[in-house]
C-alpha cells in the first residue's frame, strides 16, 4: 500500500484481499468516521458478535488499514484506529487482480446497501432541517469512456470542495456527518425491446 497525501491509501493485489469481506468493509468504515473503537462496541454497533468484529479487525490489521490505540488500551479492552482516511483502488490493481477487485467492490457495496438500509430505518427521527437534503436517485446517461471518466473525475471535485469528515475534528454547529455515496459504470446489456 501507498499514502497519498491526503491520507488516502491505494489498495495493492495483497490488500485487496483484506476488504473482501462486507463486514471489514463497515468495521473499516466506522472507525474512518467515528474515530477508534473496540470491537465489542463496534459490534453492538453493527449488530454483530464480539468474536465476529475481533476477528475481523485482526485481519484489517494484519493488511495495515488498523492498528491497536495503545493510548485508549486496557489489559481487558483493546481499542483499535483506522491508519487511513480513505482507499482508493487504481485501474492497474483492478486490471492484475480481477478476482480479488471484484471481492472488493462487492465488498464495498454491499456495505454501502447496509448503509441506506439503516438510514431509512431511521428516516422517521430524521430533523425538518436536513429533508430537502436527502437524495437517493439513479439515473441513466449516454456517456463514452473518457466521458465516463469525466464524470467521475468531476464529481471528486465537487466533494473535494466540502469539508472532509474527520472523527477527531469537533463539528461545528448546525453539521451533521454525511454520507455521499455514488455510482459510475456502463449498463452494458442492451435494453429490452418494448
Amino acid at each position: 500500500m501507498s499514502d497519498d497525501d491526503d491520507g488516502v491509501v491505494a489498495l495493492s493485489p495483497r490488500t485487496l484481499r483484506g476488504l473482501a469481506h462486507p463486514l471489514r468493509v463497515r468495521l473499516l468504515n466506522l472507525l474512518r468516521e467515528r474515530g477508534p473503537s473496540t470491537a465489542s462496541r463496534l459490534a453492538d454497533q453493527l449488530g454483530q458478535s464480539s468474536g465476529a468484529t475481533s476477528y475481523h479487525l485482526r485481519q484489517l490489521a494484519t493488511y495495515g488499514f488498523v492498528a491497536e490505540d495503545a493510548a485508549r488500551g486496557t489489559a481487558r479492552e483493546r481499542w483499535w484506529r483506522a491508519v487511513h482516511r480513505g482507499t482508493t483502488l487504481n485501474v492497474e490493481t483492478g486490471r492484475t487482480s480481477a478476482e480479488a477487485t471484484e471481492g472488493y467492490l462487492r465488498s464495498v457495496a454491499t456495505a454501502d446497501f447496509q448503509r441506506v438500509e439503516s438510514f431509512l430505518s431511521e428516516l422517521p427521527t430524521v430533523p425538518e432541517q436536513w429533508h430537502e437534503a436527502i437524495s437517493i436517485n439513479t439515473g441513466a446517461l449516454r456517456l463514452t469512456p473518457e466521458q465516463a471518466v469525466e464524470l467521475r473525475t468531476r464529481l471528486i471535485a465537487v466533494l473535494d470542495e466540502y469539508p472532509a469528515d474527520h472523527p477527531e475534528q469537533p463539528m461545528t454547529e448546525g453539521s451533521a456527518r454525511v454520507s455521499v455515496q455514488w455510482q459510475v459504470f456502463p449498463l452494458l446489456r442492451p435494453a429490452e425491446p418494448d
